[in-house]
């Protein structure tokens, strides 16, 4: 096991330290894990993260180093919130059934839930992952329209059950998508009603394509920040591609999985768009790490459907994720929470946009709100080697005390999603770990270079 210790200056406090990055104890745990867990497991960066604790947007390692969380969007109110695990407590003292009783609170956070939706959207099914919720949508797409054809975006990003994988390239690449799948690109180039106009194209040939393969559109399934595809948010050129699809007669779902809860500035992604959902699918910052998940749509979709067909979940919308979904609702509702999102996103893009731009290397900001990518396949820099510039980036970041990822259909976005409770300090000095990464890495440039 490599990198037990690693000896390095933290440039933002100036000073030379030890720092057990990855303990022995550490490498110990990850050779036990390796030993018990199935190989579909995967570890973050190349010095796994060991958590002790973790607060607020802070995580704390067993060494004691505390670690600023630019990526994990499920603890949306923050890690560890003491509001939180009192009422999940209290329901679990109080009783935890299942759907098949009557209970108060779950209705009451229906009701609550629902009032921030359009008024067509009035009937809500919970689940326990973002997973199920786009499995039970695709189940009430193909039911209501008779159809099996879906459209996804080159890159998407769905799920893990067997039918939201097989509509999901990021996982099995385009050419293991199920035959009764399309996929449609992200237009990365053009002013936004050239990009509005590919998209819809694009749509338009899917839609032709599944019709001659007999399978006549279903829905389309889009991310509504198109996460996976390397953060384009916010999203509305796709709107008209959408409306066409609609045309068509397949239903617009919109997975609200990762862009919900007012990640983006706003409630839903999908309110960045000109089209309305015929159904939305939520996760995970819903119960803030409790697992707890929905599928939101008209009454008389869920009533065609149930009278056909049971969906019956053991765990899903019992009393205590519901409790833990209950604060989160209400956390982001007293706190005017998208224009603070707003605002803060603001500052976080302009800030690493005058990094990059200080550092002298080429890079485009992109996101809305706190959904952030920071794509460096620019000015002639190849996906492939924007990639590994980015892999590169987020190992030095990890150095730095900073946690993020990657995204896009090779790799080459950074993804920024902090819980939604970090502030000015905190995003600021987020700004100046990733200004003084940048200056640490040997200078991207293009590959004619």
């Amino acid at each position: 096991m490599q990198h037990l210790v690693t000896l390095h200056k933290n440039k933002n406090l100036g000073d030379y330290r030890d720092t057990w990055l990855t303990s022995a104890v550490t490498a110990s745990l990850a050779q036990r894990r390796q030993q018990v867990l199935g190989g579909t497991y995967r570890l973050f960066y190349d010095e796994p993260v060991e958590v002790a604790s973790a607060s607020g947007v802070w995580v704390t390692d067993v060494a004691g180093t505390r670690l600023l969380d630019a990526y994990n969007n499920v603890p949306v109110i923050g890690h560890s919130d003491p509001e939180v695990a009192a009422a999940v407590q209290a329901e679990l003292l109080r009783a935890n059934s299942h759907t098949r009783y009557l209970d108060r609170e779950v209705v009451d956070y229906a009701e609550r839930l629902l009032a921030r939706f359009p008024a067509h959207l009035d009937r809500v099914a919970f689940t326990c992952s973002g997973s199920e919720a786009n499995d039970l949508a695709l189940q009430l797409a193909t039911h209501l329209t008779g159809r099996r054809g879906i459209i996804v975006t080159e890159h998407a990003y769905h799920g893990t059950t067997a039918a939201v994988r097989a509509v999901s390239p990021s996982l099995v690449t385009l050419a293991g998508v199920a035959d009764y799948v399309v996929t449609v690109p992200i237009p990365r180039d053009g002013s936004d009603a050239e990009r509005a106009q590919e998209f819809a194209a694009a749509v338009d040939r899917a839609v032709a394509e599944l019709c001659r393969r007999g399978l006549e559109p279903a829905a389309i399934l889009v991310d509504t920040a198109l996460t996976s595809d390397g953060i384009f948010a916010p999203a509305a050129f796709v709107s008209e591609g959408i409306r066409r699809a609609q045309a068509s007669g397949a239903l617009f779902i919109a997975d609200e999985v990762q862009a919900g809860f007012c990640r983006t500035g706003q409630w839903w992604g999908f309110e960045h768009l000109d089209v309305a959902p015929d159904l939305v699918t939520l996760g995970k910052p819903m119960g803030n790490g409790l697992p707890i998940a929905a599928v939101v749509g008209p009454a008389a979709s869920f009533d065609s459907f149930g009278a056909e067909y049971r969906y019956f979940n053991t765990f899903a919308g019992t009393a205590a994720p519901i409790a833990a979904a209950r604060v989160v609702l209400d956390r982001l509702g007293a706190n005017d929470t998208p224009v603070r999102v707003n605002a803060l996103g603001e500052r976080l893009r302009s800030g690493f946009a005058q990094a990059a731009t200080d550092a002298g290397v080429g890079a485009l900001v992109r996101g809305a709100g706190l959904m952030v990518g920071v794509d460096f396949a620019v000015g002639g820099v190849s996906p492939s080697r924007a990639a590994e510039y980015v892999r590169e980036l987020v190992n030095e970041l990890r150095r730095r005390e900073v946690l993020v990822s990657h995204t896009g259909a090779h790799g080459e976005a950074l993804k920024i999603r902090p819980p939604l409770v970090i502030d000015e300090a905190e995003i600021d000095e987020l700004i100046g770990r990733f200004a003084a990464a940048l200056l640490a890495l040997p200078r991207l440039a293009g590959d004619a270079a």
